[in-house]
């Protein structure tokens, strides 16, 4: 197992420890005082958990290397367990948006708020900070979406901690309605934290190609002296892996090892530019003429 690999498997691991300890923690505490916002953070977080689980072992199937029946790699189940946790934060998001809803228009919105509950919102914010730095550090060291979707998704829980304990300290004062205020706010921060996890995920699982490394290709092909013009760019990413193709026209009458040192200085260039890509290059003499006036 190497380093990369190693890393990935860490840190999703700890992701799990942090979820698991969190989840039985605000359920504890929500049971005790009644309070919606924290059964909604449990709830949460106990999809946090299921979605920490899947990302581990996406991570762990995702670095396999390519076989005999999965000729571009196993790349793709990141991107596909970050669109099973944008499902996972729907269902949170109905289920909160319907109590809150419930116990407003009942107008049972009382809660018994103690010092556990502060505890349990502010070690919860504190665990969430650490835990999405630690995985946006290594996401965006190995380009893994499903580390980067369980950092996005581990950063809004502080957000949406924060609401909770707002909604906490205003309950504290008498106004309980607060509580399920707070926890319709909770689901409208879920509901953008779905809607980006589920674009980028469905983007990639159909092979959209990514506007920003298009443009990237676009400069460092542009700029290449060997190459006269170039057509059928095409770029797909699956997982932390891009896959690039595209035809190059150079000078016609080179000989064939002069064409394929130019292949290979454009696929170095692209690789030095972009980690983790496989570059394919075909070229073509030009036989373009420029229209005379």
């Amino acid at each position: 197992m190497n380093l990369m690999e190693k890393e990935k498997k860490r840190v999703a691991g700890i992701s799990v420890i942090a979820a698991f300890f969190l989840t039985g923690f605000k359920l504890v505490v929500g049971l005790i005082t009644g309070s919606l916002g924290l059964l909604s953070e449990a709830l949460h977080s106990g999809l946090d958990l299921v979605a920490a689980i899947i990302t581990y072992f996406s991570v762990r199937i995702s670095d396999r290397p390519p076989d005999v029946n999965h000729h571009y790699g196993h790349g793709k189940i990141e991107n596909f367990s970050a669109l099973v946790e944008t499902f996972l934060l729907l269902i949170t998001c109905a289920w909160i948006i319907y109590e809150g809803v419930n116990r407003l228009i009942s107008g049972n919105t009382h809660i018994d708020v103690n010092v556990f509950s502060y505890i349990v919102v502010v070690t919860s914010i504190v665990v969430d900070v650490l835990r999405s730095r630690a995985l946006y550090k290594v996401a965006r060291k190995y380009n893994s979406q499903a580390l980067e979707a369980d950092a996005l998704h581990f950063s809004t829980d502080i957000w949406s901690s924060a609401v909770v304990l707002l909604g906490l300290v205003m309950a504290h004062f008498g106004w309980f309605f607060a509580d399920s205020v707070a926890a319709l706010a909770v689901a409208l921060i879920v509901l953008g934290v779905s809607y980006q996890l589920g674009k980028r995920a469905i983007d990639v699982l159909l092979d959209r190609s990514p506007v920003s490394l298009v443009s990237q290709l676009e400069s460092i092909l542009n700029q290449s002296s060997a190459i006269l013009r170039y057509h059928d760019l095409k770029v797909r990413t699956a997982g932390a892996e891009n896959f690039i193709e595209v035809t190059i026209h150079v000078e016609p009458g080179l000989t064939l090892e002069k064409a394929h040192e130019i292949s290979h200085s454009v696929e170095q260039e692209i690789i030095l530019a972009i980690p983790r890509s496989f570059v394919h290059v075909h070229i073509e003499p030009d036989r373009h003429k420029p229209e005379t006036l």
